[in-house]
């Protein structure tokens, strides 16, 4: 069969054009599977849909269908964020029954909180710093030291 198909005009072309295709393919099954491999904490939280759903069933634990009623979204999209919050680790879905149940789980959230720290000091400081300077100057305006 494949001889007879090789003796067709414009075969050669079509044979290179389903290569590129196959490759191509290739290529973005490789670039998704490194995607999902380096998701983190900060990726599940960078969109606010994520955000919103680790807040409603931060509140209790819920089945996929009541957490998705409350978007004006499909129930497939809202299955695909809490798989990347699942995948990232801040929450778990429990089977019960013919149902599956996501609860939130706060330890990962600690790798945010720990990142944020380090930056909250540092602006604590400056602002300590801003504040003293900014009390330096209206003592010496009330004092009638003002220098120009």
């Amino acid at each position: 069969m494949s001889k007879i198909l090789a003796g067709l005009p414009g075969f050669k072309i079509f044979s290179k054009k389903i290569a590129q295709v196959n490759a191509c393919a290739y290529i973005c099954k490789q670039i998704l599977a490194y995607m999902e491999a380096r998701r983190d904490v900060f990726q599940a939280i960078a969109d606010p849909t994520r955000r919103q759903i680790i807040d409603i069933i931060a509140r209790e634990p819920m089945n996929l269908n009541s957490v998705a009623e409350k978007f004006d979204m499909t129930r497939q999209a809202v299955s695909l964020h809490v798989k990347i919050l699942e995948e990232c680790g801040l929450i778990m879905l429990k089977q019960q029954g013919r149902e599956r149940y996501c609860e939130v789980k706060f330890d990962k959230l600690n790798e945010v909180s720990v990142w944020i720290d380090q930056y909250k000091q540092y602006w604590e400081l400056k602002l300590d710093s801003m504040e003293k300077y900014l009390n330096k100057l209206q003592k010496n305006k009330s004092n009638g030291k003002t220098k120009k």
